[in-house]
């Protein structure tokens, strides 16, 4: 199944909005996507277009960058979900790339915890956190250990994008007791236009076979194909499935019984 959720029972539906789920068949109303835009807070091309699509999406927003803030504030005006998206070591390539505060497989322990303490503090608004890059660290035990015992503490789901197939974050997340969902399908891996429609197609296939799907998309060089090619394909993804904002797939929180406090 799509939007996998390690933690707690079936996602939450009670927060569809009715007027679209009434305009949709039986099988269209039950299926969901949430659309997740990745490396804001850099002024990055096509900020502004991502913003402005008419639907919710959630925005991930990386810490310590010129514009952190403000796109946080942006977007949660919007009523977007702000994720903050935060630097993880990749398999390969340069550490530069990973920006200010990134999270690397050669420090302590509690540096880590001291650089996910600051990036949540620095993104206004996060009710998450998902990886930027991170193909090295998100396979690493320790180290996912400690940023997933410290968003547990600070009330934050986390994403795990999947830049590796050997992430360990559910086995880790089942372990610190913490809610996570993971990415389905990248809609612009590759830089082109053409490659982002191809997506779109890879996405109605895969909600052929599954009642709700995550996206990741970027601002930055794909940015203004994304969001054009978003655009002009929501009035046809609605008909086939709702867009909801990803905290509408987190699991509903367990009914105490009768006499529990």
């Amino acid at each position: 199944m799509g939007a996998g959720l390690v933690l707690g029972g079936t996602a939450a539906q009670a927060g569809v909005n009715a007027p679209n789920a009434q305009d949709l068949s039986g099988n269209q109303a039950k299926r969901q996507i949430a659309v997740v835009i990745d490396d804001f807070g850099n002024g990055m091309k096509g900020t502004e277009q991502m913003l402005g699509l008419p639907i919710k999406l959630t925005v991930a927003v990386m810490p310590f960058l010129p514009t952190t803030k403000q796109d946080a504030e942006a977007a949660y005006s919007k009523g977007h979900d702000v994720i903050v998206h935060m630097p993880m070591e990749p398999v390969r390539g340069l550490r530069s790339w990973l920006g200010p505060g990134a999270i690397t497989t050669d420090l302590p322990d509690e540096e880590i915890r001291k650089r996910v303490q600051a990036a949540i503090a620095d993104v206004p608004h996060a009710i998450g956190m998902n990886n930027h890059m991170g193909s090295k660290a998100t396979a690493d035990p320790r180290v996912m250990r400690v940023v997933l015992q410290v968003c547990k503490e600070q009330g934050l789901f986390f994403l795990d994008s999947r830049t590796s197939f050997k992430t360990v974050v559910p086995k880790i997340a089942e372990e610190v007791g913490i809610v996570t969902l993971h990415n389905d399908v990248f809609l612009d891996d590759v830089y082109t236009q053409n490659h982002v429609l191809h997506q779109i197609g890879v996405l109605k296939k895969f909600l052929a076979k599954n009642e709700r799907c995550i996206v990741i998309g970027h601002v930055g060089p794909p940015g203004l194909y994304t969001s054009g090619v978003l655009k002009n394909a929501i009035p046809d993804l609605q008909s086939q499935a709702t867009f909801v904002p990803i905290t509408q797939l987190l699991p509903s929180p367990e009914p105490l019984a009768y006499g529990q406090k």
